[in-house]
């Protein structure tokens, strides 16, 4: 009875030990701002931000401020990772799922809204990426605005180039390294956990 004692008490610290997979935010480029301006980032077109990395790191989440009219509620979002601005190398390109929370009408008479999409994770390397968004999708088919608040990412629309950078976190997991490595899932502690007891996530390109 001892024994079991000792070994529950050793594998409960080894358990301990191991990192918490707490989501955390990477990169945040800032407040919402809701009074400038936003970015249609649907009906072809597409805004482009960069962001860095500070360590490897396991993106699965992003958050952004929408402009969205009285009563819409953005559904999905095609969210694109890449090395260069629209493109380069592509790390992540899905139709993500959002939820939209937090809205409130601005002075301009659009709801100004949080949107949070999760996906499955994308291990990347320290270094400056960049985020696409576009192919935006609302039951109303109406433009959706990604919100400007002249944050330090560049930023780029595709039919008019450079613009202010927009509101936007990324968040995942990051390493303690400057190296790609695998985040641990929760099945894998299990795993990890199981081992020690057996052995002992209108159309138009801008509001003016």
């Amino acid at each position: 009875m001892r024994l079991r004692i000792h070994l529950l008490s050793l594998v409960v610290l080894c358990l301990a030990s191991i990192p918490a997979l707490a989501q955390n935010d990477l990169y945040d480029n800032g407040p919402t701002n809701g009074d400038i301006d936003a970015f249609t980032i649907n009906f072809g077109f597409v805004v482009s931000d960069s962001f860095q990395l500070s360590s490897a790191s396991t993106v699965n989440s992003v958050e952004f401020a929408a402009w969205v009219f009285p009563g819409d509620v953005l559904q999905s979002v095609e969210v694109s990772l890449t090395s260069e601005e629209f493109g380069g190398t592509v790390y992540f390109d899905q139709n993500v799922n959002i939820t939209q929370t937090d809205c409130f009408t601005n002075h301009k008479g659009f709801n100004l809204c949080n949107e949070t999409g999760s996906f499955g994770g994308v291990n990347l390397n320290a270094g400056t990426y960049w985020m696409n968004l576009q192919n935006a999708v609302v039951p109303t088919g109406d433009p959706v605005y990604w919100d400007e608040n002249r944050g330090p990412s560049l930023a780029s629309e595709n039919s008019i180039g450079s613009i202010p950078s927009e509101s936007f976190t990324i968040l995942g997991t990051a390493s303690s390294t400057t190296t790609t490595g695998t985040t641990p899932e929760p099945a894998s502690l299990l795993l990890f956990g199981s081992a020690l007891v057996g052995a002992i996530g209108f159309l138009r390109r801008k509001i003016l």
